[in-house]
């Protein structure tokens, strides 16, 4: 099973683009925060980076709310894409493609509103041309 589900901050403002064919997209860099205190007592912290990738009518609509610092939650499946650099070399990037999203808040706390215009879902496939 291919499941992802995360809760973090935006890292910056939402990027939207644009497919050659016109299909929204939009990406965002969700930072998920883990504290934990170790043998010796002290506190200790690590961020983990994902990229996340939002298709369709759903990027389009989220993108004015997706804004560095906000706190979001996000549901999808990662995937890992490959291409080839202009110098023939390998690349690669490991993503989430999301399928859900639901808007919790900043990073201090501001914001709440009603549940049904938190949560989005992203139901659309991606189209095939831009897979």
């Amino acid at each position: 099973m291919n499941k992802f589900v995360g809760i973090g901050n935006l890292g910056r403002d939402c990027e939207l683009r644009f497919t050659k064919d016109g299909t929204p997209v939009a990406t965002i860099n969700l930072a998920m925060n883990e504290t934990w205190t170790g043998k010796d007592g002290e506190k200790h912290e690590k961020t983990e980076w994902l990229r996340c990738v939002i298709w369709s009518k759903a990027a389009e609509a989220l993108a004015p709310f997706l804004l560095k610092g906000k706190q979001v939650a996000v549901e999808g499946k990662i995937q890992t894409r490959k291409w080839e650099d202009k110098d023939g070399n390998d690349k690669y990037a490991t993503e989430c493609r999301v399928d859900r999203v639901v808007l919790l808040g900043s990073k201090d706390g501001g914001g709440r509103r009603r549940q049904d215009e938190d949560e989005i879902p992203v139901n659309e496939p991606e189209p095939a041309a831009a897979q």
